[in-house]
């Protein structure tokens, strides 16, 4: 988990360092009407951030094993407007979520990185893949932001 933490670090510095470079035009520019721009992608990191805190936070102490549904992506960016957002606010948010989640990565042993998960679909993992899966997510984001 140490290695995780580490990179779930070093994601959080350079996207915000990278981040902050940016011009508006280049936050807000959307390749088409249904893609999102560099801010919604953000946005969208700060939902997954938000649901994953959540899973994060209540497999330890939810019946096990632990379910959940998967969150409506495209949806909670549009009602969110992270495009009419300021950039740090978005970061600063997104900053504090992943905070907490490197928290929550210290705290963990192998018992609790083996809870079992289920999924909407049926699909099942445990803890440990969960977290490696969010920081993959993360990282697979920033790099279209840095796109």
């Amino acid at each position: 988990m140490k290695v995780l933490e580490h990179k779930l670090q070093q994601l959080l510095q350079k996207g915000c360092m990278c981040i902050l470079e940016y011009s508006d035009s280049e936050l807000l520019f959307k390749a088409s009407p249904d893609k999102w721009s560099k801010k919604e992608i953000l946005g969208h990191l700060i939902d997954s951030g938000i649901n994953n805190l959540q899973r994060f936070t209540e497999i330890q102490f939810k019946e096990k094993p632990y379910s959940f549904e998967s969150y409506s992506q495209n949806e909670l960016v549009k009602a969110n407007g992270y495009q009419n957002a300021s950039i740090k606010e978005l970061l600063d948010f997104w900053k504090s979520i992943n905070n907490r989640i490197l928290y929550l990565f210290s705290i963990q042993n192998e018992e609790t990185l083996s809870f079992k998960i289920i999924l909407d679909t049926g699909d099942s993992f445990d803890l440990r893949f969960l977290m490696e899966d969010y920081v993959s997510h993360l990282e697979y984001h920033l790099n279209q932001i840095f796109a």
